[in-house]
């Protein structure tokens, strides 16, 4: 899912794997299930060796998580995922960069949707949306911006129901994400509704996509798609609220706020007068009871992951290091109420080695995930209720495709 702000800023590193990429020749894997093939050819989308070897450079690059989960992944998908998150990745660097207005972000926004889609061509975007991206944005997205036509070759190579889930995605988050930037305010949002439908353009919506993708992959997946895709928005909306919760305070320094008002006005804080300056316990009630909603989605998460066959350790991998690595953040940011800043709370490298290996020893057994599961979240709070995965609702006059069995937002 999408992670919440850049991780890693390693220009020269990514200098040699992009240096080793174009070293690769011109040949290519196939288009359609990421298998090797003819070493001399490429594919009628002018994908080659050369750009699926960019593609797994450059997400060392912008992503340390993901770079960590989508090789786990079993050949037939890690080239699709590996090809998703880059495009996701463009749209959050859209975003995310503070030199654009709000208005210029959506324009940007729009066009990437119609380059996904084929419509348009990528060369002027990436050039268009580079000239617009201040220092503040790092290296390694800089570098994604400049070769967002070697990455779109790979999309455009993928099967038709690939390449739709794909552009899906990119059009509902694209969306979301121009009309949140439109209406973002210091404050925070008006409410948990508000919130659910933030995360869900943001993330919720990439559970989805990979829902589908999974679906795509194995039949025996397949046969267990509406109870997964009822839950893959909860699976995103869990690891998105942790983030959230984890950069709250690197997100009022640059003047935004992703929390939800009512939940604080019950507590009887005004999310305006929020500040880093001084303590307040009904602030840190609030992040309590936030802490509790994740904490009910990530058992979603689980739930979603115990639905993908035993068998399909690969897959199972991806989801339960991503879910156990943010158990543990939940676990720090509750125990440090009066923590300033992102780093204080991030889990440690050896704590990443830990979910991986521990995770991957039991990845088969559902009854000892379960335990682990109830391990690394037991002194949480629980949530007040347990949040629905299906109750996302679609946003006015958009239509869902290949989607029916769940609503398009939340």
């Amino acid at each position: 899912m999408r992670e919440h702000q850049s991780e890693v800023k390693a220009p020269a590193a990514l200098d040699r794997l992009r240096t080793s990429a174009h070293r690769l020749g011109s040949g290519t894997y196939s288009a359609n299930r990421g298998n090797r093939i003819d070493m001399t050819a490429t594919s009628s989308a002018g994908t080659t060796d050369g750009d699926l070897a960019y593609q797994a450079a450059i997400l060392q690059g912008v992503s340390r998580t993901f770079a960590l989960t989508i090789p786990q992944l079993p050949a037939g998908l890690r080239d699709v995922v590996g090809n998703a998150y880059l495009l996701c990745r463009i749209t959050d660097t859209i975003e995310d960069e503070p030199a654009l207005s709000a208005a210029r972000k959506q324009a940007l926004a729009e066009r990437f949707v119609e380059v996904v889609a084929g419509r348009a061509a990528p060369e002027g975007f990436a050039h268009d949306l580079g000239a617009g991206l201040s220092p503040s944005t790092t290296a390694s997205e800089h570098d994604l911006v400049a070769n967002t036509a070697r990455v779109l070759r790979i999309t455009h190579g993928f099967e038709a129901t690939q390449r739709e889930a794909l552009a899906r995605c990119v059009r509902i988050m694209a969306g979301g994400m121009a009309e949140f930037q439109l209406r973002a305010t210091p404050a925070g949002l008006d409410d948990l509704p508000h919130l659910d439908r933030y995360c869900y353009h943001v993330a919720g919506v990439v559970g989805e996509m990979l829902t589908e993708l999974f679906c795509d992959y194995s039949a025996e997946i397949d046969a267990h798609r509406d109870e997964l895709l009822r839950l893959a928005v909860s699976f995103g909306q869990g690891l998105q609220m942790t983030n959230i919760l984890k950069d709250v305070w690197d997100d009022h320094r640059r003047g935004a706020c992703w929390l939800p008002r009512d939940v604080f006005r019950d507590a009887g804080f005004d999310l305006r007068t929020l500040s880093e300056d001084r303590h307040d316990p009904r602030f840190a009630a609030g992040m309590v009871t936030l802490i509790g909603i994740a904490r009910g989605h990530l058992a979603n998460a689980l739930r979603y992951t115990l639905l993908i066959p035993a068998r399909e350790s690969g897959i199972r991998r991806h989801c339960l290091w991503a879910l156990g690595m943010a158990a543990l953040t939940l676990r720090r940011i509750h125990a440090a109420p009066r923590f300033r800043t992102g780093a204080e709370v991030k889990i440690s490298r050896r704590s990443v080695r830990a979910v991986a290996l521990v995770t991957s020893s039991l990845v088969r057994s559902n009854l000892a995930l379960t335990l682990l599961f109830k391990a690394l979240t037991r002194g949480l709070p629980p949530a007040a209720t347990t949040p629905a995965a299906d109750k996302q609702t679609a946003p006015a006059g958009r239509k869902r495709k290949n989607l029916d069995s769940i609503p398009d937002a939340s």
